[in-house]
């Protein structure tokens, strides 16, 4: 099987097909695990209207992809970007775990939930900052 894939990964459509293909793939599991850890449901509030929430994914969205498009480029075959993008993935949880923990004056689930928008802001630009500092650790 594995045989079969390498073939398919020689080609450059195939390289993008795969790589697209393995990207969203693993985006919708990170965001699933991101919802495992949050005290509210992203997609629910969001549906809601609320623009914390909305940033919050979107800097989740955009940090995980960023892991991924350096995953991809330090890498010369889609198992090292799968395995790359995974650990960053982890960095990224236990960055939002952190973060959760060293605001001890408020919690930034229960603001989110609330739609604090300044949180949401913050969260969104070390999400997305954090993402650059991984991604550079992985090259």
């Amino acid at each position: 099987m594995t045989e079969a894939i390498d073939h398919l990964l020689t080609h450059p459509l195939g390289v993008l097909i795969g790589y697209f293909s393995v990207a969203i793939l693993a985006l919708i599991v990170y965001l699933y695990c991101f919802e495992l850890v949050t005290k509210y449901n992203c997609w629910d509030e969001i549906r809601k209207g609320n623009v914390a929430a909305a940033m919050v994914t979107g800097g989740k969205v955009f940090g995980i992809c960023n892991v991924m498009r350096y995953s991809i480029t330090a890498n010369t075959s889609i198992y090292g970007m799968i395995k790359w993008s995974f650990f960053g993935f982890i960095l990224l949880l236990l960055a939002y775990l952190l973060l959760e923990f060293l605001t001890p004056v408020f919690s930034v689930d229960e603001e989110i939930g609330k739609d604090n928008r300044a949180v949401g802001l913050i969260v969104l630009l070390i999400t997305v900052s954090l993402s650059y500092i991984i991604g550079a650790s992985i090259t």
